[in-house]
């Protein structure tokens, strides 16, 4: 694995304290990555280096706002992988995996060593999570991918594929460049999707999804070179 240079970059999102301080104090000290702390509700006007990481608090980011987050990120900043850490336990981690395209998660009790390799694995290009957690996404391709389509409510079979793009935390933009449409015409999905599950919003529509479909595949893309890490 390559050592990280000094423009590898880390955008840490969390809420800034003297703790948060001495995490990222930590993370630049074992990584080599510069790291900067930013807030959820901040504004990231920033042009990442070739080499970056969103590294955001689930402490501070909630399963229902996390899609919303995802979707309000700059241009810059779309195809800068995403991991997650404070994660509580394999529920909670594989619900945030249905909402956001993350490529790592580390869970709470993680050591700092092993977050700070994990990020050095990111960097790569790698993806990065305990085995269990790869154990169970293996279970959910076998258990659910041909039941990801499968008809419910009346919904067509674009419909079902807009909703299995929208549980990935895509925006309207990204799922029309996907299924090679106008973001018009995604609206127009959209709208018909919502009035025929009765829900007014994204937020609703992923409830409605967990609620009547199951987990729909989270989204895992594996980036630039195709491997992945697990540990544990």
């Amino acid at each position: 694995m390559a050592l990280a240079t000094s423009s590898d970059q880390v955008y840490v999102i969390t809420e800034k304290s003297p703790q948060t301080q001495l995490f990222v104090d930590y993370l630049i000290q074992h990584t080599g990555c510069n790291a900067t702390v930013y807030a959820p509700s901040s504004v990231l006007s920033v042009k990442p280096p070739e080499k970056a990481l969103l590294l955001i608090d689930m402490d501070h980011i909630s399963l229902e706002t996390l899609p919303e987050w995802q979707a309000k990120l700059p241009e810059a900043l779309k195809k800068v992988p995403i991991a997650a850490f404070n994660i509580r336990n394999m529920d909670h981690a594989l619900e945030a995996l249905a909402c956001a395209q993350l490529k790592g998660v580390f869970y709470r009790n993680e050591s700092l060593d092993v977050i700070c390799k994990g990020i050095k694995s990111l960097m790569e290009g790698e993806l990065w999570m305990s085995r269990d957690l790869m154990a169970q996404l293996i279970l959910f391709y076998r258990k659910y991918q041909s039941n990801v389509f499968r008809p419910a409510c009346g919904l067509t079979n674009r419909e079902m594929e807009i909703i299995s793009l929208l549980s990935s935390g895509a925006s309207n933009q990204q799922i029309a460049d996907k299924l090679f449409v106008s973001e018009h015409t995604v609206k127009s999905h959209l709208y018909n999707i919502f009035r025929k599950i009765n829900v007014h919003n994204r937020i609703q529509a992923l409830n409605w999804i967990h609620q009547n479909i199951g987990p729909i595949l989270p989204n895992i893309d594996n980036g630039r070179n195709g491997k992945s890490q697990s540990h544990r």
